[in-house]
């Protein structure tokens, strides 16, 4: 049983265990940010947030951001069963507030106008992110439409930024990081999402052709596919963002004119066919090479894009561009290391009255690739040996050290007539100063066949805390 934890203990472990990809995020919201628990705790605070209030982050995280920070118009302290935004907290939905006040640090009110939204802080946690400004002026009472909307529209931008951004870099999956992108642009911003992508053989791809209906997401896959390569003199709007020159408004009428390449065609009929009145179109960009394009198009909603919403649209963009680079990246080396690692695995030999059979599962998930092998071969003196072994490691690393280790145990097992526990022991001396493998485990056997017709197997397992040798006789 341990002791009871007490406050200090719990506010220390929030001070010392937030995640660093959740406080990457927030520090890329230009406003002042932070991010809360369940029960309401701080467990994430960007610089901003930090300085317009006053207080270090290490006064900031695991306090309770109500009890610290919310006030009311004259500096008291509020009930909860007051607190608008404490409320808004509670009901688990996006909300803002025109006006409320914060506590600064050293005592004096700050007026400021906030966005709360649901948000992931990560280890499959669900919590809420905090955006808020500082007014210069209190707002008078009563309704100021277009200022408030103004104020709004920047929180919402903010808020939708820092969400894409823990979204699309806490996944290395390509297929997963493009639903997330539709996932967080529809309905939002628009009611349908085309996303086009250049692969590595320079050929342009229609992978997503999605619709909002209602709370649905529609696929459209009789409108994805391969699509004609990029013309570099083309001026349409989406042959300029396939070669990373600019964003641009489109309509049905832009496709209507002579069209000038085969994009131009397909364009023109994916307006047709969904009936996008106006639409956005910004490049998918990695820090190396244009990586696609993201068209954002409206049907059923009532306003048509302008050009003020390009700024949000390239900013979503780019930060799709580096996720999809990082999870290529991956994805390519996970794909160089299952084929180094296949090669690297033998054929089973021939042998007269044996039949052997095997059958090599990589572990699931991400742990595609390591150290796990299997070896069969025949000795100097006719014998077969087996093996079966893993070098500590999911990765490239201990694939090359599984490697390392299965030929040296073949050139000692070639070499040296003795029992298996005596190979392996010569093997571990060898490890250390030969190799950079840290730690393995091996089961070693030698089969031979007797006078009599019969098998005898002589094995011995190493790597575990009790290592033996013994004939078995079949």
């Amino acid at each position: 049983m341990g002791r009871p934890e007490n406050t200090e203990t719990r506010h220390e472990r929030f001070r010392t265990a937030p995640s660093s990809r959740l406080a990457r995020a927030l520090e890329d919201i230009g406003a002042g940010a932070y991010a809360v628990d369940e029960q309401g705790r701080i467990v994430a605070v960007n610089t901003r947030a930090g300085h317009l209030l006053g207080r270090g982050a290490q006064d900031l995280i695991g306090q309770d951001a109500h009890d610290l920070l919310h006030r009311g118009s004259q500096g008291q302290r509020l009930p909860a069963t007051q607190c608008g935004m404490r409320q808004a907290f509670h009901s688990g939905h996006p909300a803002h507030g025109p006006t409320d006040y914060f506590a600064h640090a050293d005592g004096t009110l700050l007026p400021i106008s906030w966005m709360l939204t649901p948000y992931d802080i990560g280890d499959d946690a669900s919590g809420t992110l905090v955006v808020f400004h500082v007014l210069e002026r209190p707002h008078p009472a009563g309704p100021h439409p277009d200022e408030t909307a103004e104020t709004l529209t920047d929180l919402e931008r903010l808020a939708l930024l820092a969400e894409t951004t823990t979204q699309l870099t806490s996944t290395l999956d390509v297929d997963e990081a493009l639903r997330r992108l539709v996932g967080l642009v529809l309905p939002r911003l628009a009611d349908w999402a085309v996303i086009d992508l250049i692969t590595e053989r320079d050929e342009v791809w229609r992978t997503a052709v999605v619709q909002a209906d209602g709370g649905a997401l529609i696929h459209h896959e009789e409108l994805q596919g391969p699509m004609p390569p990029v013309p570099e003199t083309s001026l349409m709007p989406l042959s300029r963002a396939l070669r990373g020159i600019a964003s641009t408004l489109a309509g049905p009428e832009t496709y209507r004119v002579a069209p000038d390449s085969g994009i131009a065609v397909e364009q023109r009929h994916l307006f047709d066919a969904t009936g996008i009145r106006s639409a956005a179109i910004a490049p998918i960009r990695s820090t190396r090479d244009v990586l696609g394009a993201l068209t954002l198009g409206r049907a059923g909603q009532p306003d048509d894009f302008t050009v003020a919403d390009l700024t949000l649209l390239e900013d979503i963009a780019r930060r799709a561009g580096l996720a999809l680079d990082n999870a290529r990246l991956y994805q390519r080396q996970r794909a160089i290391a299952e084929t180094m690692q296949n090669h690297l695995l033998p054929q089973m030999p021939s042998v007269p009255g044996l039949q052997m059979t095997v059958r090599y599962l990589p572990a699931p998930d991400a742990s595609q690739v390591g150290g796990d092998w299997y070896d069969a071969f025949t000795l100097s003196d006719g014998a077969t040996a087996l093996a079966i072994g893993d070098v500590v490691g999911h990765d490239l690393e201990a694939a090359a050290g599984m490697a390392q280790l299965r030929n040296m145990l073949r050139a000692y097992a070639w070499s040296q007539q003795k029992p298996p526990s005596r190979i392996v022991d010569r093997l571990d001396e060898a490890i250390m100063p030969i190799t950079d493998v840290a730690m393995a485990t091996l089961i070693f056997a030698r089969l031979t066949r007797t006078g009599d017709g019969r098998w005898e197997l002589s094995w011995t397992n190493a790597g575990h805390p009790r290592r033996c040798s013994s004939p078995t006789t079949a």
